[in-house]
């Protein structure tokens, strides 16, 4: 016996079968397979049964006649698979109708199908298939939660003392310890900063894993599209007049078109990449757009920046792709960006050459819902 086969010799055993047939007699022969392999089997004489027992205690594989009265095989697998509730369970189909139909099996949501009369080779075969498939999953599922969990325990135990560290450098600054010198304010400010970047990246992290794990909540509401973006502008004019930057904002006060969406984390989306525009363009313009694209709004970013290779913006969005540039970032806000942005059914498209600057565009549904 090999590894894999240890494997699955050792876990079967706690694997759990419902078998659902209108005939005893066939679940009595299913039975008496499976159970000879060390399988838990549970039994349903009809798919209105069935339904109850997974919703009550979901199995890890079912076994699932095609042709019974009342509820057939695919309205119970169509049952099963719009059930949100229920985690995946592999659903082996069984028919002894050569007219039964493997493609609507499949396209409800079935895994696989076998014919009567079934030898007990294929069946157990096609069980062992489907439960290594399950174990598979599971097993990547429960990795994704302990790496959630990870990070979520990391990113606090990095929180609390980068913010209490930071309420110490405050007290310094403001003389609570004495009085601090001109040198050591400036040093004292490039702690805080350094610290607040450290703050910024653990916080950024944290929010990339809550929405690659599936996790992150949105709270979606109507709000003023022209008015949020004319706010991050003002915001970020400050930061582009020392660099002696023009920031336009390029839209009549006339446009009056809300998004629905969570308006927070689009805001967040809509900062960054205003702010990087700034940050990437040395000299000359950053201009900010809104217009309409049919049931789409569109927000459009220009600079006359260092620009973007095409190689660069092929990984563009990829978690921890910096840029080659000395000025590139972790490589995760654009990469939430567009999580976000596709949260949303929205998509973040992007124009640059090397030299002639770059042209972000996030095209939003007006309303993602609809």
């Amino acid at each position: 016996m090999n590894v894999s086969e240890a494997r699955v010799e050792g876990t079967k055993k706690h694997d759990r079968i419902l078998a659902v047939d209108d005939s005893p007699d066939n679940l009595f022969l299913i039975q008496a397979i499976l159970e000879d392999e060390g399988y838990d089997i549970d039994l349903a004489e009809d798919g209105f049964v069935a339904l109850e027992k997974i919703e009550k205690q979901p199995p890890d594989l079912i076994l699932l006649d095609v042709m019974m009265p009342k509820l057939d095989g695919y309205d119970v697998t169509r049952r099963v698979r719009s059930n949100e509730n229920l985690a995946y369970i592999p659903i082996l189909l069984i028919t002894a109708h050569e007219g039964s139909s493997v493609v609507r099996g499949l396209d409800v949501g079935a895994d696989d199908f076998i014919r009567k009369p079934v030898e007990m080779d294929e069946l157990q075969a096609r069980v062992r298939s489907l439960l290594r498939l399950k174990h598979s999953l599971d097993e990547r599922d429960r990795m994704a939660r302990e790496r959630e969990d990870f990070v979520s325990r990391l990113t606090h135990d990095l929180r609390t003392p980068l913010v209490a560290a930071d309420r110490m450098f405050a007290l310094m600054q403001s003389g609570t310890f004495g009085e601090v010198s001109e040198g050591m304010q400036e040093a004292i400010a490039t702690m805080v900063r350094s610290n607040q970047n450290l703050l910024d990246m653990v916080n950024l992290l944290l929010e990339v894993y809550r929405y690659e794990a599936g996790r992150k909540e949105l709270t979606f509401s109507r709000f003023d599209f022209y008015e949020t973006i004319q706010q991050i502008v003002e915001e970020l004019t400050p930061l582009a007049e020392e660099k002696g930057l023009d920031l336009q904002f390029n839209c009549s006060q006339d446009f009056k078109r809300p998004l629905v969406g969570d308006r927070l984390e689009l805001r967040r989306v809509f900062a960054n990449i205003i702010g990087n525009a700034i940050k990437f363009t040395d000299t000359g313009t950053v201009s900010v757009g809104l217009e309409r694209d049919g049931n789409h709004s569109v927000l459009e970013i220009k600079d006359t920046g260092i620009g973007i290779s095409l190689p660069d913006q092929k990984t563009l969005f990829e978690r921890f792709r910096q840029g080659r540039h000395k000025r590139s970032g972790s490589g995760l806000g654009l990469h939430l960006s567009h999580r976000i942005v596709a949260a949303h059914h929205g998509r973040i498209d992007v124009r640059s050459e090397i030299g002639q600057g770059s042209v972000f565009r996030i095209c939003l549904p007006t309303n993602p819902g609809s």
